[in-house]
C-alpha cells in the first residue's frame, strides 16, 4: 500500500490506553506524557508502513508485539488492508491478564 495500512483500535485497546493515561497523569509530568504520546504515534506510523517489523508473540502466531516503553507494550494483528490494535498493555501487570 502506498501510504501504509489503515490503523483500527479495538475497544479493548482504547480502554487500556485510557486507563494507562489516567494512571500516568497522576504519576508523570506533562512532558513525560507528551513523550509517550509521541512514541506511540511514531510506532503506529512504523507499523502502518511496515507491519512485519516487530516480532510475533508466543501467545498467538498472528499477533505481533512492540515495546513502546519498558512500561508498555502494544499488540496488533495484520489484516488484509488494516492493522488491528488489540491491546495497549501495561508491562507491570500480571501477563496472565493480557487479553487478545
Amino acid at each position: 500500500m502506498k501510504n501504509g495500512y489503515r490503523i483500527e483500535w479495538t475497544d479493548h485497546a482504547l480502554k487500556e490506553l485510557s486507563e494507562i493515561f489516567a494512571y500516568l497523569k497522576n504519576n508523570w509530568t506533562e512532558r513525560e506524557l507528551q513523550k509517550l504520546s509521541q512514541k506511540i504515534e511514531k510506532t503506529i506510523e512504523l507499523i502502518s508502513k511496515n507491519p512485519e517489523l516487530f516480532q510475533k508473540t508466543y501467545i498467538k502466531k498472528d499477533v505481533r508485539r512492540v515495546v513502546i516503553t519498558k512500561h508498555n507494550s502494544l499488540y496488533y494483528r495484520i489484516n488484509i488492508e488494516t492493522i488491528e490494535i488489540l491491546s495497549f498493555f501495561a508491562n507491570r501487570k500480571n501477563p496472565n491478564k493480557l487479553e487478545l
